[in-house]
């Protein structure tokens, strides 16, 4: 069999050359279904699978001289469309928290509960991960329940609770006692 075969598996790193563009088009036409259909599969969307794909082959062909042959030249496009897709998969989520946000909006006069918010507590609500500020904002002043806002964000309910537990846990850590406007339970908004 030839090296210069270029078919469902003809990937393996002894028939390609790190830097050599003729070879990554060879690579691109061997493996992009494959690399496509992967993506299609994590994301179930094809128009975001196929931005997914064309921007992994844009990073593999950018990162193509650096590609070391100890791997499979397939297997290293599979990572780095893998990656892809999870970092476009965490910026829509992030998208759409906000859109959901946006839809909400601010509440349009406030209230004693909210100015207990301003200052301190709110400094270290937004230095939390975003996905635990994201929870611990439509939790406690919005007052969703955690089902809906799991529901808004497409994550089971025990992934909201989880990230309230984590968060309440941080917030404690770095503001003290929880009768100082941390709530301690059940409560729907912070307590002034």
């Amino acid at each position: 069999m030839s090296s210069s075969r270029v078919g469902p598996r003809a990937t393996d790193s002894s028939t390609y050359r790190p830097g050599d563009a003729d070879d990554f088009g060879r690579l691109y036409q061997a493996t992009y279904q494959r690399i496509f259909r992967t993506l299609v599969s994590m994301t179930g969307d094809r128009a975001a699978a196929e931005d997914c794909t064309q921007d992994a082959f844009l990073r593999a062909y950018k990162a193509w001289k650096t590609w070391k042959q100890d791997a499979p030249a397939e297997a290293w496009l599979h990572r780095i469309a893998i990656n892809t897709v999870i970092s476009h998969m965490r910026k829509q989520r992030l998208r759409e928290v906000g859109e959901l946000v946006r839809r909400l909006g601010r509440p349009v006069a406030k209230d004693a509960q909210d100015e207990a918010l301003d200052g301190e507590v709110l400094r270290e609500v937004r230095r939390l991960p975003a996905k635990q500020a994201a929870a611990v904002v439509l939790r406690h002043l919005h007052g969703y329940t955690n089902r809906e806002i799991a529901a808004a964000l497409g994550v089971p309910e025990s992934t909201i609770a989880t990230r309230l537990m984590e968060a309440k846990r941080t917030l404690r850590k770095r503001l003290g006692d929880p009768a100082e406007g941390i709530p301690n339970g059940g409560a729907s908004r912070v307590a002034p």
